[in-house]
């Protein structure tokens, strides 16, 4: 990817018609990113990303 709008304008609709889905190996609360980050280095995500929420 690069730099400007018009690749995530491109793939809106393809996320939006459910043609990609993103995969999710944790998701873990913003005030948990530290746990997420050991998460990460400990090699424990295989399956897919490791998500930071804010909510």
């Amino acid at each position: 990817m690069k730099a400007n709008g018009d690749q995530p304008r491109e793939l809106t609709p393809l996320i939006d018609a459910g043609g990609i889905r993103p995969v999710v190996d944790t998701a873990f609360a913003f005030e948990s990113t530290g746990e997420a980050l050991e998460y990460l280095a400990a090699g424990r995500a295989t399956a897919g990303r490791v998500v930071s929420k804010m909510t």
